[in-house]
């Protein structure tokens, strides 16, 4: 039983991926007081374990309605993904960025950090595949809602604990790492790409 939890909690850690959500959080939240920065790490980690649990219930459904492969839902959010990296290597300018961002303070929770980089395409079907009703039950499933709010509960802490490094390297610093940060994830993004296309075929084989 322990050993099932701690698999969980790796694979959960593994697609939630809550240290690489930092980099999204301090490259979209440049220019934010530190009120509206704590305001925004709140709002995403509420929407992504929001959307997550509707995954949990009621995905396995969706996607036997819809006639949706996994592997295609994965291509997507690979493909949204590595659209998102493109924007951070070559974003706009500081002033022109600042002004979006005063205007869609409260859409920057949503896009792009509940989704796609909290909740990603990879942590919804993860959380479909770890509470497939053909394999566990309703307790089995309960607990694994626990370990993911937990894994979302972290996410929370370390988007706290960033607004010190924002404040620590500045504006300048926090753009720099954006630039590097957003050729590591547009890697993640074409890996996650491949492998759905991989496991597409391998469906159809």
């Amino acid at each position: 039983m322990f050993d099932s939890l701690v698999v969980q909690f790796v694979v959960l850690w593994a697609v939630i991926d809550p240290i690489g959500s930092i980099p999204v959080y301090l490259s979209k939240t440049i220019g934010f007081s530190l009120d509206e920065r704590r305001k925004i790490a709140r709002n995403a980690v509420i929407i992504s374990a929001g959307i997550l649990l509707f995954f949990l219930i009621g995905g396995q459904i969706l996607f036997d309605a819809m006639k949706v492969p996994l592997p295609a839902f994965q291509i997507a959010g690979g493909l949204v993904l590595f659209l998102f990296a493109l924007s951070m290597i070559f974003g706009e300018s500081k002033p022109e960025q600042e002004i979006k961002m005063k205007v869609n303070i409260t859409e920057i929770a949503v896009y792009p950090l509940a989704v796609p980089s909290i909740a990603s395409p990879g942590a919804m079907m993860a959380i479909v595949l770890l509470t497939d009703n053909h394999r566990f039950n309703f307790t089995e499933q309960f607990i694994t809602a626990g370990i993911m709010l937990a894994v979302l509960l972290i996410t929370y802490l370390l988007l706290l604990g960033a607004n010190r490094i924002q404040h620590f390297i500045g504006n300048a610093g926090a753009a720099i790492i954006s630039r590097v940060m957003g050729l590591i994830l547009a890697t993640v993004a074409v890996n996650n790409v491949l492998i759905g296309l991989k496991d597409f075929f391998v469906q159809i084989a």
